[in-house]
């Protein structure tokens, strides 16, 4: 592999599954398991230095020529798990969004139309041969969105100070129970919330996956946005749970008390990115 730069790229999350080789088919399989003996395996740092690497020529290549043969390997309790980069698929789905997120003006000079017109026809071609294609990533900046703490409990909290890291990772029949519960919750009390939009479309994302699989959050560059202390304090996992488990008992003030804490923490973050 070729040898990549030390600099930090800052500031986005992720979500992540990783599947056992179990799930994939051959000769796939076979390629995670050759590759997770690798002793040079890249981290999320690499993964995004190598897209943004994409977006420096001129024009820029908002999505790669060829699907990443990289992944993501973990080992728990003797299982081998891989979560694949897909950065051609993730490409072409923030392609999309991007719409969404930039005035016109903005989006025609960072990517022109007659390369945005190009892609897309790329990506319908593809969708046809791959109809059933999803990514094993989902990546948020300047945020962890919230109901991606519905997944995780605050006992599934790891935070490495000297790296620094912080990740919560759990099983993925957890993180679907978690689902139900809180989408149960959250529907008795009310009546439409970006946060119960939100959860319904995790689910069904993570009911495309092997039941044996992880389900994990990572802060990724955003750790690079926080002080220690604000790493330290924060337990969003823990005020999502007592937010649900508040609006379970009819607990409408305690809700809203966890519901102002998580707003405030993820307020502040999303400042930083206009700050100078």
């Amino acid at each position: 592999m070729p040898k990549v730069s030390s600099v930090t790229v800052p500031y986005a999350s992720y979500l992540r599954v990783y599947e056992p080789l179990a799930a994939f088919p051959e000769p796939e399989r076979g390629h995670w398991t050759r590759y997770a003996r690798r002793p040079d395996l890249p981290s999320y740092q690499d993964e995004l230095r190598r897209s943004l690497a994409d977006l420096v020529p001129t024009p820029p290549v908002p999505v790669p020529v060829h699907e990443s043969g990289d992944a993501f390997v973990v080992e728990v309790d003797g299982v081998l798990c891989v979560c694949p980069w897909r950065t051609r698929l993730r490409g072409w789905q923030a392609m999309e969004e991007l719409a969404d997120e930039l005035p016109a003006p903005v989006l025609d000079a960072v990517l022109p139309p007659v390369l945005r017109r190009q892609t897309a026809a790329d990506y319908e071609r593809w969708l046809a041969r791959n109809p059933d294609a999803r990514p094993w990533i989902r990546t948020s900046t300047w945020q962890v969105p919230l109901h991606w703490f519905v997944l995780v409990s605050d006992e599934e909290r790891s935070h490495e100070k000297s790296a620094p890291a912080l990740r919560y990772r759990t099983p993925m029949v957890q993180a679907r129970r978690r689902v139900a519960r809180g989408l149960k919750a959250l529907r008795e009390a009310l009546d439409e919330a970006p946060l119960i939009d939100g959860l319904v479309d995790v689910g069904r994302w993570l009911e495309e996956f092997h039941p044996r699989s992880l389900v994990e959050i990572d802060y990724g560059g955003l750790v690079h946005a926080l002080s220690a202390d604000e790493l330290d304090e924060d337990h969003s996992a823990a005020d999502v749970a007592e937010g649900i488990e508040a609006l379970r008992d009819g607990d409408g003030e305690a809700a809203g008390e966890a519901y102002a804490r998580l707003v405030e923490r993820w307020r502040a973050v999303r400042d930083l990115q206009y700050a100078n």
